[in-house]
């Protein structure tokens, strides 16, 4: 170790309680006489001598720390290190990202910068400090909901995502004593959505729009993976919610609830839900943590979309708590022949523009398939973006994949056909709907879908820059 400073006499005190044989070099002979006294190996060394190594047997050294904040005597003394032996790995520090690039490229192995460590460290414990004060704040809300019930709100044909997440608060209000309903509306279509509350008996409130259930019987309402009432959920607009938890990107000004937490930064609800049962340790079972870790799993991509640091500690937790069998068996469950049409006509429908590929599968039931036929459209050969329609019975529902890095695919929905309907996500994944209106109680079908293609094609293609399809 070169340099001794607090940085490097931290160091060698730390290596040497784990038993690492250390040697400190250092130009100051009254601070080498200093180190012997507290029992380190020490000798007297200069960064800018080329006999630097010279007190040493260079076939024993595995590792050089090059601590010293002296920019170019550290660059001095990689290039000593590296004429005496190619072997030695060379660790060095520097003050910036600039000049670690500088030692980097003098052939240092690994670079340090302090700063950059402790502004990280602050950060995570920022992060926690934030994360314990969340926490506790929400079970101030839920102790306060007393012996009445809290309606826990999933967005329309809820995702596992969602789906984890709502369980994931029904067992924190259960610690608390207080009791919840997990609520949607819609279709769980998606034939591994139906393996996963089946499979891992997940308990959920299905509300359509002719029984409409009075909300009054609920004392508070949560809203999770969604952020708005109204919008992709049961909610009438203007209903107060309580508690708002999602990860997808919102504009802040327009939600409003006594309780919020939305962060883009996580790639799946499954992953906050993850950090609050951490935070207040409520106790995880084994289906829980099957559920949240196939949450954080589908909404990531396999960690391959969107996926943060959080979302792997988040995973790493609930890994060794998790039915592997279990997750096997949801994964890979037989898919229906309405699936398998919706693909069919979501490839024969095609139409394609530069990189943009758009298409429409009809009329549907099953819209979460439409997610899944953009996932595997993406992959056809020059396709980076991939855009898919069907027709509901009241809605045009659209899904989008995009690994285009000059488009943010939620943006250009929420501009296409935000103010049509609802529409956002994310930079690569993203959907929208589009009410049908008048045009729902047609029975011209082929008439339908030429209106839905117009009014899709238009106005992606409009939001995007390309005009008319032309580019």
């Amino acid at each position: 170790m070169i340099g001794s400073g607090s940085i490097g006499s931290a160091v060698a005190r730390e290596l040497t309680n784990r038993n690492k044989k250390v040697v400190l070099i250092d130009r100051d002979e009254g601070k080498v006489e200093t180190l012997r006294e507290q029992e380190f190996e020490a000798v007297v060394g200069d960064l800018n001598d080329p006999n630097l190594l010279d007190p040493i047997d260079v076939k024993t050294i595995e590792v050089v720390l090059i601590l010293s904040s002296n920019i170019a005597a550290n660059g001095a003394a990689i290039t000593t290190i590296k004429q005496a032996s190619d072997s030695i790995r060379i660790i060095a520090r520097a003050p910036s990202a600039i000049a670690k690039s500088e030692l980097e490229a003098a052939g240092a192995d690994r670079v340090v910068v302090p700063p950059r460590i402790v502004s990280d460290a602050t950060i995570r414990i920022l992060e926690r400090v934030e994360s314990a004060k969340h926490a506790s704040n929400i079970l101030d809300i839920l102790r306060a909901n007393g012996d009445e019930k809290l309606a826990i709100v999933v967005h329309d044909n809820p995702d596992p995502d969602a789906m984890s997440g709502a369980v994931a608060l029904k067992a924190i209000a259960a610690s608390v004593g207080t009791e919840s309903e997990i609520l949607y509306r819609g279709e769980i279509g998606h034939q591994e959505n139906k393996a996963f509350v089946n499979l891992l008996q997940i308990e959920m409130g299905k509300l359509d729009e002719q029984k409409t259930r009075s909300m009054s019987e609920f004392k508070k309402i949560a809203l999770i993976d969604c952020s708005m009432p109204g919008e992709n959920n049961l909610l009438p607009k203007d209903t107060a919610v309580d508690i708002v938890i999602d990860h997808h990107p919102a504009e802040m000004k327009e939600i409003h609830a006594e309780y919020i937490d939305i962060r883009p930064n996580a790639g799946a609800t499954a992953t906050i839900m993850t950090k609050y049962l951490q935070e207040l340790d409520v106790p995880v079972n084994t289906n829980l943590a099957t559920a949240l870790l196939y949450g954080i799993r589908t909404d990531t991509l396999g960690f391959k979309r969107n996926a943060n640091p959080v979302d792997l500690t988040a995973a790493a937790f609930l890994y060794p708590l998790a039915d592997h069998e279990i997750l096997n068996r949801i994964e890979t469950p037989a898919i229906s022949a309405e699936t398998l049409d919706i693909f069919g006509e979501a490839i024969r429908n095609r139409k394609i523009k530069g990189s943009y590929l758009i298409t429409n599968t009809g009329i549907i039931r099953d819209r979460d398939a439409l997610a899944q036929a953009a996932d595997y459209l993406l992959n056809l050969e020059g396709i980076t973006t991939a855009l898919v329609y069907g027709v509901g019975e009241d809605q045009i529902y659209i899904s989008g994949r995009s690994n285009d890095v000059r488009l943010n695919l939620g943006n250009a929905l929420a501009e296409a056909f935000g103010e049509a309907g609802s529409a956002g996500g994310h930079a690569t994944t993203a959907g929208a709907q589009i009410p049908l209106g008048v045009f729902s109680d047609t029975k011209d079908k082929q008439a339908l879908m030429k209106i839905a293609e117009e009014v899709v094609i238009r106005r992606f293609f409009t939001a995007i820059g390309i005009e008319n399809g032309d580019e």
